[in-house]
């Protein structure tokens, strides 16, 4: 083997962990991703993964690229997103995904979403049913019942050589 053989697999060994790593760490995730709405800290997710605190977290942000903490609060906006767009209120909405406080869900929210809950709600929220009164903003000629269109019949091409002659 060259030194340079020798030299990449060090590299990929320091840098790429071993598979039964990953497994855990994958099992850690997994974690955060089935119990994401209850109180975790990162002692829950080690003993899951069966390692001490800091070696997961150095694995988790080595595989990820970013810390358990940063993952679970996408995984909770995530589900914020996707209850924000029901009817129920900001506040049950934040304590549903696991955050403790309606204020710092709110800039959390912000800082990953660049709008606040309500704004989001207002601009993702399920479609509106169209009244009677959402009608009359529509122009005369589309609230025509037959339309011109209709009446046309396409032109063969024996219209088309009939018609030049």
């Amino acid at each position: 083997m060259t030194y340079y053989q020798q030299q990449f697999i060090s590299i990929r060994e320091k840098s790429f962990p071993k598979d039964y790593l990953c497994k855990q760490v994958i099992r850690g995730k997994e974690f955060i991703d089935s119990h994401f709405h209850n109180p975790i800290v990162l002692q829950d997710i080690a003993q899951e993964a069966y390692f001490s605190k800091f070696h997961f977290l150095r694995l988790f942000k080595l595989i990820y690229g970013k810390t358990p903490h940063q993952y679970l609060t996408e995984v909770r906006i995530e589900q914020a997103k996707q209850l924000l767009k029901t009817d129920i209120t900001i506040s049950e909405v934040c304590f549903a995904v696991g955050f403790d406080s309606v204020s710092s869900f709110k800039g959390l929210f912000k800082r990953y979403t660049n709008v606040t809950p309500s704004t989001y709600r207002r601009q993702y929220a399920y479609p509106q049913p169209i009244t009677q009164s959402s009608l009359r903003f529509l122009p005369y000629f589309l609230s025509l019942k037959k339309s011109n269109f209709q009446d046309i019949q396409p032109r063969t091409n024996t219209d088309l050589c009939a018609s030049s002659n």
